[in-house]
């Protein structure tokens, strides 16, 4: 991971870097405001999951800019370039703050995001230069993602595979202590 951005200057909005996009990505511009993303929320202090696309493999989608999503992701995502991955710290007045905030997140909370920027897009109605290139960069997206989420699969199998072992290993050597204790009083 890289370094965190002050995307705000005041500590309102930390961006870390945690995959870069090809150097050739495109990102927001004016005429491809709409955005797709893919997405996780926690909140900072207990590091709860609050809001997720993971789950569902759904990919939300907005328009940047227009203030139908938090502060912080219109900061954060004007930065952003597709096949990007993101990790966005807000602070409460860059989340949802006093007004409007879910009853499962409290006002005053620091939020983190893990971004993944999966296309950018014209207006409905606007033309775009090459569907089917973006149509094919959507699709090498949705292959990349899905081998990620069965690496991290397999690592978490491996890691339960390996508590297993460690267990059972702990289990014997108490096993081979019982059975030492009990037969060198008798011998005598």
């Amino acid at each position: 991971m890289g370094d965190a951005i002050d995307l705000t200057g005041d500590g309102g909005v930390l961006k870390t870097i945690v995959r870069k996009a090809k150097a050739d990505a495109t990102g927001p511009t004016e005429n491809l405001p709409l955005v797709d993303v893919h997405y996780e929320g926690t909140l900072a202090e207990t590091g709860e999951v609050f809001d997720t696309t993971h789950e569902d493999n759904s990919i939300f989608s907005f328009e940047i800019g227009k203030g139908t999503v938090i502060k912080a992701w219109d900061i954060a995502l004007k930065t952003m370039k597709v096949g990007e991955v993101a990790k966005i710290t807000c602070k409460p007045e860059y989340a949802y703050g006093s007004a409007g905030s879910p009853p499962d997140i409290p006002p005053d909370a620091t939020l983190i995001f893990e971004v993944e920027l999966v296309a950018c897009q014209p207006r409905k109605g606007s033309s775009l230069g090459s569907v089917s290139d973006e149509k094919a960069r959507l699709e090498e997206l949705k292959r990349e993602r899905e081998m990620a989420a069965a690496r991290k699969e397999e690592e978490k199998k491996k890691r339960e595979e390996a508590k297993a072992a460690a267990a059972a290993r702990v289990q014997a050597k108490l096993e081979a202590k019982k059975t030492q204790g009990k037969g060198k009083g008798k011998a005598k």
